[in-house]
């Protein structure tokens, strides 16, 4: 395990200023540290239920002075809000038409990636007080069935609808950087063909929306080449989704997703939409851009899958680039283990040829020979992925179809790990050279496994998970000798032991939970604020009741939790924003309170005699009356009692 330099943060920070509201300023003065103050897991009925902070954060400056701000989270908005006509999170079909149960519109339930962006330009709705700003959020699903609770027979509605997008005009007080929704308006993706399970989202260096495209629908099955694999981890439903958008099952061309949209916001509100087929297609969470503009790297969720590097031919622009698979060597299994990584490389793109290709409507069957069981047959190679275990055969020439259109299918059969599981967020940290990416679980391909076509990683089963650190670097070469085009290639692969799963092996407390309160279980999000110096990570675990926000200081290695939201929720739409106008913010959202796949976890808070005085009951009673019948999610961000957070500059 390679050894980690600790710096001092009063030399890490010496150069940064820290501008605050007038209502927060203790001093104007240099920063020495940055603390958050973690708060206790949520106890009563009302905290369950609700999505909060009571944690506090510790600015401390160079003359010695310090400043303690409470932490307040701040809701934006709720999903089926309606503002100025509009339905929060609403879903509509390609014709921009209302999708429709007997309670009215659709909404998700289910908000994820945001990113809040300054727009040079762009006008507030009342500039004498405030800065106009910019918050595109991007919905993954409805949980809910339609005509909820009405429906008789509960039946979840993942993947059946277009995930929608949506772009919120925000008011900036000029005073206390507090937010203030003003209009809410969707982003049209009837020009892409629809979007499809939107999750996590970074903002790139040139002040762009990356979307993403989980679970990319199996051509293969789709297609009516071979049925689905019996171990195949795809449970999405394309003829739904095909159904809710063209208004006919059949439409939907798998290849047209599992794609990187990208939005791009002007300074009059008017928003346009890209999917680049450049950097691939398989179950991105999402794509994180390095501060270089060229180096992409991207996460696979789902069982067995693989991590993923593209580097664009030209900065700021995704269009064209090459695309790599990487290639676990492991080097030790304690802690969530660490590797050497190196980088395989699948293959050089450009979008346009590729759209050429989906337009002239190729099939899987013209990239692969296909069996799901052994065709005893030496020129069939035996792969294991998220698809599930088939024998696969790349028919001559179609190299880059196959790593564009098939990339974790291809990635299996050049030798590339494809034995991660649920792998999540990715962040980076230009200072250190590193990157950070989530193993959700470590489970399935990541234990060790005599009968998997390959056992790259051999650890111990945690079901909290892990999240590692990527050591980057530049003069690397690819495993055919090339030169990677790339300073931030990363060359290891390491366990942050701090922040490994605190599962309990199995085992539950008392009122149900299989993770500690006190521990990191199921990370999920993940964003590396570069002057705070501290990773933040949201949680999405069905081995804890509550899930949580947790801030990290990657100096002084202190986990605080800073937020908590509703049961059976997932914190989603973790962005952290350094300094916009003079103010920082963490972004947060949740989606789908009281999921009903896990109702029955909680076993709720006996007394000492055994006798239940806070149950199950209590608190779904308390999340449908707060949360609109569990169809309301919120969209929000962390700041002061005040407003938002001092800017670190």
């Amino acid at each position: 395990m390679a050894t980690r330099v600790i710096r001092s943060v009063a030399a890490l920070t010496a150069g940064l200023t820290f501008l605050a509201a007038p209502t927060a300023r203790a001093h104007d003065a240099k920063v020495s540290s940055v603390e958050f103050v973690g708060m206790p897991a949520p106890a009563t009925v009302d905290e369950r239920a609700d999505v909060y902070t009571a944690a506090k954060v510790i600015v401390t400056y160079r003359n010695g002075k310090s400043e303690t701000l409470d932490l307040k989270f701040h809701k934006l908005a709720d999903t089926t809000d309606v503002v100025g006509g509009n339905v929060v999170g609403g879903f509509v079909d390609s014709r921009g038409i209302a999708i429709t149960d007997s309670f009215g519109q659709l909404a998700s339930d289910a908000p994820d990636g945001n990113s809040l962006m300054v727009i040079p330009g762009l006008r507030a709705a009342d500039p004498r007080h405030a800065n106009g700003l910019a918050l595109v959020t991007q919905f993954e699903y409805r949980e809910l069935p339609p005509n909820y609770p009405a429906v008789t027979t509960y039946d979840s509605y993942w993947s059946r609808l277009p995930a929608p997008t949506g772009l919120s005009r925000l008011d900036q007080d000029k005073r206390s950087g507090a937010l203030k929704l003003t209009s809410y308006d969707r982003v049209d993706f009837s020009g892409v063909k629809g979007g499809w399970i939107h999750c996590a989202s970074s903002l790139t260096p040139w002040n762009t929306h990356l979307s993403s495209e989980e679970y990319e629908p199996d051509a293969k099955v789709r297609q009516g080449v071979a049925p689905k694999a019996a171990d195949s981890d795809d449970g999405t439903d394309i003829d739904g989704f095909s159904r809710a958008w063209f208004g006919n099952a059949a439409t939907a061309n798998a290849y047209d997703y599992g794609l990187v949209p990208e939005v791009k916001v002007r300074k009059d509100g008017k928003t346009s939409v890209v999917k680049h087929r450049a950097l691939g297609r398989f179950a991105r969470e999402l794509a994180d851009v390095l501060p270089d503009g060229r180096t992409v790297y991207m996460g696979d969720d789902g069982a067995y899958t693989g991590l993923f590097l593209f580097v664009a031919d030209e900065k700021g622009e995704l269009s064209e680039g090459t695309l790599y698979a990487g290639k676990w060597t492991q080097t030790s299994d304690l802690s969530g283990g660490a590797a050497t990584l190196s980088w395989i490389r699948l293959g050089h793109a450009e979008d346009e040829e590729l759209q050429a290709l989906a337009d002239r409507g190729i099939r899987f069957a013209d990239i692969f020979d296909v069996s799901n069981v052994d065709p005893l047959h030496p020129s069939f190679k035996k792969v294991k992925t998220y698809t599930g275990t088939e024998w696969l055969r790349l028919k001559p020439g179609m190299e880059k179809a196959a790593a564009f259109f098939e990339t974790r299918r291809y990635a299996a059969l050049l030798g590339a790990t494809t034995e991660f599981a649920k792998m999540e967020g990715i962040s980076h940290n230009e200072v250190d050279k590193k990157a950070y990416v989530v193993i959700s679980r470590i489970e399935g391909g990541m234990l060790t496994s005599a009968t998997d076509p390959q056992d790259d990683v051999r650890l111990a089963k945690n079901d909290g998970g892990a999240i590692y650190e990527l050591a980057l670097a530049a003069g690397q070469r690819d495993t055919g000798g090339r030169p990677i085009p790339s300073r931030l290639v990363a060359t290891t692969m390491v366990s942050i032991p701090e922040l490994l799963g605190g599962w309990l092996g199995g085992t539950r407390d008392a009122e149900g939970n299989r993770c500690l309160q006190d521990k990191v279980c199921g990370p999920d999000n993940i964003k590396f604020s570069e002057g705070m110096r501290t990773l933040f990570v949201g949680e999405d675990t069905s081995r804890r009741n509550n899930n949580y926000v947790w801030a990290f200081n990657v100096d002084t290695r202190k986990l605080s939790r800073i937020l908590s939201v509703p049961m059976y929720a997932e914190a989603t739409g973790l962005q952290v924003v350094d300094d916009a106008n003079g103010f920082s913010y963490v972004m947060s959202n949740f989606q789908h309170p009281a999921e009903q796949s896990q109702v029955g976890t909680f076993k709720g808070v006996k007394d000492a005699t055994g006798a239940v005085i806070l149950s199950e009951k209590n608190v779904l009673d308390a999340i449908d009356a707060r949360w609109g019948g569990r169809k309301k999610a919120a969209i929000g961000y962390v700041g002061t009692a005040n407003g938002a957070l001092p800017a670190i500059r």
